[in-house]
């Protein structure tokens, strides 16, 4: 049976009968003695509700011609136009996808937004959708301050909790948002979704900070229809959960839309004026399954169905409406009519615009990039004075001390010149505060530059992710640390599914810019084991739009940040600075003593930006490497001189997302061979599989060949020296190379 038809006829039939109310309620008039909800209000609220019913009929009608791709419709959620309503346009929303009567009810505030016409042709993945242009039906927009969701199991709850924390922080960091000082932060998802460890962590983030003092205004609204797809949720559940938590404020919303208006208009008031987390509870209704393709009598009964679509709010609402002399009959079939028929039109001239037709106009927002605006920025020096009163009378690249010229003293002395000349710089995570960090390279920063701009943060990387989701929406630089490499994996998504879609998803009209420090790669000898000397980096090369950048020598790193601050800055793009840990404070290059991996620091006005390799020597084959590899490289390549009279030069990748194809293959043309020496896992975990196919396909005429560590964990002590990669190795995988190549010292055979 038809249950979307079924459930419109039931409401049309209750309009055709229902009578006239005995006394008609003028305008500013409460529905009910003490509501805040008035006559007028009332009658909008339904317009926007049955707009949004009228959208998700039309999205079933398009889908069954062909010529709509979304089915995952609002009907039975249309309460939360509510919320819609008695926000304001300056509390930016992240939103659940059932949001429909939410968007309707937003939209009256920008008469300039026309949410039918918008919403149809996001249903249609037409390229004219104002939001994403075609590239997913999400709900989102610019003038309402609706930053676009993908997530379906509220994995966008930390990115939430980090923008309210951040409204908080840019006072501090005399940074001016464009959000007023009183705005909310409002966060939907389903009592499913709740369950997830994302959503939990959002939350428990938004406690943690309010007990750390910090003010956390953010509306947590969960529309509890009590099944998540096909599982019943316990009744009760989302009370008994979240109701008696400390630090986070509970109201439960439910009955008639006017209590269901008093509850919302309190619950946001408290978020407002206490600046804290208010969890919020609306009671919704699921009609019509999931989506358009779920068989929903395959898990519910006919009667089950039956009674939920009789609790149906457009039916329930317009009772009430007529009961209190709020409409009449008359009214509401008034806007029936006119919203059906807008609709019908909206859907028809909707599915007859474009899609997006080539890969290029899909990929378009995907990694923006602005070199000159890039290098300008990179290069753009503090005003001396400052600089001078800051580092007194020995700057860091006029240090002596080889302490002082290594990785770690380097990439410590960058973050606090970028810091002096970018105001907007907000370093936070684990350990980065008072201990400066678990390798000290954030050592003296918050003594420095002070409590608002470095911050010691909950243990967490999800929440350290999400903050710098929400910082950099809120118009600030996130700087985030990531202990190690490994802890990555525990909060992917935010940088997978979350962070590097947003300008994808909006068509480049929100961004979160962030550069995300993290320590990472094998070679700490005798310590940690896989999660402290993780090898894998395919997990984050996987990643659509996200640059990562990875330098092997301390003045890289410098003039390397500078350039991903910079590109962050200027394109709004998510950045991975993978900082090699065993090369932190290493001095030496050849043998102990040498000095030969200390250097100067670059003086201020140096960069390097992405695709700008490093190249040492010249030689017959073509080592190309990144990070240790790349140190090792160079050792190999002395004693392949030295001892086998076979010249090699050495490729640094510098940044391994993109890879820097065209330099590599530049360096390799008129190259006997190319050897690319990978210290990452064999099988997806680095980058050699990339750099050979690249070679190969582009006709490189020599032989190319590649070592890689192991496809292994990598285990404690020295023991991991027979999973990785070692200069023997790379000595003997050239000498092999060179002799396919029939390379034999400096001659050919």
């Amino acid at each position: 049976m038809d249950r979307v038809a079924i459930v419109e006829r039931n409401l049309d039939r209750f309009l055709e009968e229902a009578s006239a109310p005995t006394r008609r309620l003028a305008d500013d008039e409460p529905i009910r003695p003490g509501s805040g909800l008035t006559a007028a209000a009332a009658r909008h609220l339904w317009r926007d509700q049955f707009t949004s019913r009228a959208i998700d009929v039309e999205a079933r009608r398009l889908k069954g011609l062909g010529l709509s791709y979304y089915t995952i419709s609002s009907a039975g959620h249309e309460q939360n136009a509510v919320v819609g309503a008695l926000l304001r346009l300056t509390d930016p929303s992240f939103l659940h996808y059932r949001s429909g009567g939410f968007m309707m009810a937003r939209s009256r505030l920008a008469p300039e937004v026309d949410p039918i016409h918008d919403t149809l042709l996001s249903i249609c993945a037409r390229r004219d959708d104002p939001i994403s242009q075609g590239r997913h039906k999400v709900w989102g927009s610019r003038p309402l301050w609706v930053p676009p969701q993908t997530s379906t199991i509220a994995s966008h709850l930390p990115k939430a909790v980090g923008m309210a924390f951040a409204l908080g922080r840019s006072r501090r960091l005399e940074h001016d948002p464009t959000i007023p000082d009183d705005a909310v932060v409002l966060c939907s998802f389903g009592d499913a979704s709740a369950n997830h460890a994302t959503a939990l962590s959002g939350i428990n983030a938004a406690r943690y900070a309010l007990r750390r003092g910090n003010p956390m205004p953010i509306l947590f609204l969960c529309e509890d229809n009590g099944i998540g797809i096909s599982v019943e949720t316990p009744a009760r559940w989302i009370r008994e959960s979240f109701g008696g938590l400390r630090y986070l404020r509970y109201f439960d919303a439910e009955g008639e839309v006017d209590d269901v208006w008093d509850v919302v208009d309190e619950a946001v008031e408290v978020c407002r004026t206490r600046r804290l987390p208010v969890f919020l509870r609306l009671a919704t209704q699921r009609l019509w399954g999931h989506a358009g393709s779920d068989i929903e009598s395959a898990y519910r009964t006919a009667a089950e169905i039956q009674a939920i679509e009789a609790r149906d709010p457009l039916l329930r609402n317009a009772r009430r409406l007529l009961e209190r002399g709020a409409a009449t009959p008359e009214e509401l079939r008034a806007i029936r009519d006119d919203v059906r028929r807008r609709v019908r039109e909206a859907g028809e001239e909707a599915a007859g615009r474009p899609a997006l037709a080539s890969a290029a106009e899909v990929m378009e927002p995907l990694a923006p990039w602005d070199e000159k605006k890039v290098r300008a920025s990179a290069t753009a020096q503090a005003d001396p004075e400052r600089r001078t009163a800051f580092w007194g009378e020995e700057p860091p690249e006029s240090a002596s001390s080889p302490v002082k010229r290594t990785m770690a003293a380097h990439l410590s002395a960058a973050l606090a010149d970028e810091m002096l000349r970018r105001p907007e710089i907000f370093v936070f995570g684990e350990d980065v505060g008072r201990k400066g960090g678990v390798y000290y390279v954030t050592a003296g920063l918050q003594k420095r530059f002070g409590q608002g701009r470095v911050v010691d943060t909950l243990l967490d990387e999800t929440t350290i992710l999400g903050v710098a989701q929400g910082a950099g929406l809120a118009g600030l630089l996130p700087i985030p640390e990531i202990q190690y490499l490994a802890y990555v994996h525990n909060a992917v998504d935010q940088l997978r599914g979350e962070a590097a879609s947003l300008q994808f998803f909006s068509s480049g009209q929100f961004r979160n810019p962030m550069v995300v420090r993290v320590a990472g790669l094998a070679y700490q000898k005798g310590f940690g084991g896989h999660f402290h000397n993780d090898n894998s980096i395919g997990g984050l090369r996987d990643i659509p739009g996200l640059l990562i950048a990875t330098p092997s020598r301390g003045d890289d790193a410098v003039r390397m940040l500078r350039g991903c601050i910079a590109t962050a800055a200027e394109c709004g793009r998510v950045v991975v600075f993978l900082e090699p840990i065993a090369l932190y404070h290493e001095k030496d290059l050849h043998q102990e003593g040498d000095g030969g991996w200390l250097s100067d620091y670059p003086a201020p006005g140096e960069a390097l930006l992405p695709g700008e390799v490093g190249i040492q020597g010249e030689g017959e084959i073509l080592l190309v490497s990144y990070a240790n590899g790349f140190r090792m490289s160079l050792r190999a390549k002395r004693i392949l001189e030295k001892q086998w009279g076979i010249s090699a030069q050495v490729l640094d990748l510098r940044w391994l997302n993109p890879l820097p194809f065209d330099a590599v293959a530049t360096a390799a043309e008129g190259k006997a061979g190319v050897l690319v020496v990978d210290e990452c896992r064999r099988t997806g975990g680095g980058i050699a599989e990339a750099v050979v196919a690249d070679l190969a396909e582009r006709g490189f005429p020599g032989p190319i060949r590649s070592i890689r560590a192991e496809d292994s964990f990598v285990p404690l002590g020295p023991a991991a020296d027979t999973v990785l990669i070692s200069t023997d190795g790379i000595v003997q995988a050239s000498r092999d190379l060179a002799l396919q190549a029939k390379v034999v010292g400096d001659l050919r055979v």
